[in-house]
């Protein structure tokens, strides 16, 4: 996923950003901003002793006098951003989401991944209960390793009427499309929007913990395979349990009498972006091993991905200008998060402009002192959690929350690799159950659905992701993880 955000019309670049979400986080994070600015004028400032990597260092702390901010510096802090300690990397995590966005909605203009899921799916054709299993992994890949997952809601209703096609329902294609992309965003293993991202920012390797967040998937992708096999197995035994019957019996009518709309020549089209996603896998696999290019892991994959995008286009269309029209129009579609992430990153410079965060950590360490690393990393959890309420983007949060939480949980002897995953797992489930969040509105829509009929089907198995979340954290601290 890039960004989880409002699918748009057919036309327009799928990772468009809506105009109310895009300005209700900018409200939102405004006014972080300016609360930011504000307490420098009721907080003392101060500062900790540092170590040699600029790790905090409890115990070391001084406190100094009161001075607000000007206010000059608070209203231009997302532009001074770019030119302070942080521009660069500000800077090239905006250009990787640009030609992440760019070359993602390239794939989806020229049918890469359409083709590449419709393929399959002819091939799994009347393999019953076992397609759904496979469709969900498949699904789930792609959220996980590559961050999609409003592209691929975009064939929800293909993957409906090819469910609907083997005597299944809408809920059963819901769960393998819908409920398995965002699931699979939510138990990112290499995912470059949640995971690239916050690894950049903790200095540390994209694939450093990447064992317990593969262990993670895998629990997540059997309790999804588990829960959609119940639901068949329900259904096998009295087809009118389904909660869209009579609504499928409408559609099944019309199934004879559509054609899918796949492009001409598939067989090249596939094995094209077969190749794509192959080298995009090898790659990932390499930097995982290869710590020699794991410290340059953002710029490789955006260099991979840029240059292997705009072949498979021009292999698949053989119309540069419109490869590049497309790739284009994907990135510019991405240009209002990048100032999501100004807004985000600006909050910690005038924090660190006005020397009151470590002030704010001092307090939160004091706070924490005593509780135990459990408590603190469910009070993250927490925190996020109350954050996706109002901040869809991934990135946006990531600015936002790790600056701050990073160098306290560090001083507290949690690691990185365990707050990542922390932040992964807040993130992401919520988008299936929120009635706030865009896509999922979206993906009901054009499946017919109710939310609350959709609330009745999911919220057991949300309850139990949430209890499985709580217990791979608690175990991530008992291990040290």
């Amino acid at each position: 996923m890039m960004e989880k955000k409002m699918a748009p019309p057919k036309e327009q670049a799928y990772s468009n950003i809506s105009v109310r979400s895009f300005l209700t986080v900018v409200a939102i994070l405004l006014a972080f901003l300016l609360l930011c600015g504000s307490l420098s004028y009721f907080i003392p400032q101060g500062a900790f002793e540092r170590d040699m990597d600029g790790n905090i260092l409890p115990g070391t702390y001084r406190m100094g006098q009161l001075k607000g901010i000007a206010i000059w510096r608070v209203l231009t802090a997302p532009v001074r951003v770019f030119a302070s300690e942080d521009a660069l990397t500000i800077i090239m995590i905006s250009i990787f989401l640009l030609v992440m966005s760019g070359v993602f909605n390239l794939l989806d203009k020229t049918g890469g991944v359409k083709t590449f899921i419709v393929y399959i799916m002819r091939r799994l054709r009347d393999r019953g209960g076992p397609v759904v299993c496979i469709t969900v992994l498949i699904f789930m890949l792609f959220g996980s390793l590559f961050g999609m997952f409003e592209e691929l809601v975009t064939l929800l209703p293909l993957i409906i009427a090819f469910m609907l096609s083997m005597q299944m329902d809408t809920m059963v294609g819901l769960g393998a499309c819908l409920m398995a992309a965002c699931f699979g965003f939510s138990t990112a293993i290499t995912n470059p929007f949640s995971v690239g991202t916050a690894a950049q920012l903790a200095g540390i390797h994209v694939s450093s913990g990447a064992w317990l967040r593969i262990v993670f998937f895998a629990i997540v992708y059997l309790v999804l395979c588990i829960f959609l096999m119940g639901y068949l197995k329900k259904l096998s035994r009295n087809p009118q349990s389904s909660l869209t019957y009579e609504i499928d019996l409408k559609k099944r009518e019309g199934l004879m009498e559509q054609k899918e709309d796949i492009p001409q020549d598939q067989q090249r089209v596939f094995r094209v972006y077969s190749s794509f996603f192959a080298i995009q896998g090898i790659l990932l696999v390499a930097i995982a091993c290869i710590r020699a290019i794991a410290d340059f892991a953002i710029p490789i994959l955006a260099a991979s991905f840029l240059i292997s995008g705009l072949i498979a286009g021009q292999l698949v269309c053989k119309d540069f200008r419109r490869v590049l029209a497309c790739f284009l129009k994907g990135a510019a579609a991405m240009l209002p998060a990048v100032l999501m992430i100004a807004l985000a990153s600006s909050v910690k410079l005038v924090m660190e402009e006005s020397n009151v965060i470590d002030t704010v950590m001092h307090s939160v360490l004091e706070l924490l002192a005593g509780k135990g690393k459990f408590v603190t990393i469910l009070l993250i959890y927490a925190l996020i959690l109350f954050l996706q309420l109002f901040i869809g983007s991934a990135s946006a949060k990531i600015f936002l929350v790790m600056p701050i939480v990073l160098p306290i949980t560090t001083a507290l002897g949690i690691s990185p690799t365990l707050i990542i995953l922390t932040y992964c797992m807040a993130d992401g489930f919520t988008d299936v159950i929120l009635p706030t969040n865009p896509v999922l509105l979206i993906g009901l829509s054009m499946a017919n659905v109710s939310y609350w009929k959709w609330l009745k089907w999911t919220w057991k198995i949300q309850l139990l992701l949430f209890a499985i979340s709580v217990l791979v954290l608690l175990f991530g601290v008992l291990i040290g993880y």
